[in-house]
């Protein structure tokens, strides 16, 4: 099991209904709107790193979605 947390930058004001979005993705386990550079923060669990690929270029595709920034556990 690969963990991973993705943070990821919206367009203005759309934050909140992004983490939403973002929560149905398959693999998310949880995200949270933040302050700071990145607007929300998805904490991910997928098989391996192509099944975060994947999950990665769904996040990408919700509007709002400006840019992502994947930063995969490696200790625990």
């Amino acid at each position: 099991m690969l963990e991973a947390f993705v943070l990821v930058q919206t367009d203005v004001r759309t934050g909140a209904k992004v983490a939403r979005e973002i929560d149905s993705v398959a693999g998310v386990r949880r995200s949270h709107c933040v302050t700071g550079p990145y607007d929300v923060v998805a904490r991910t669990s997928t098989e391996d790193l192509e099944a975060l690929g994947r999950l990665v270029d769904e996040i990408q595709k919700i509007p709002g979605v400006t840019r992502t920034l994947t930063c995969p556990v490696i200790r625990v």
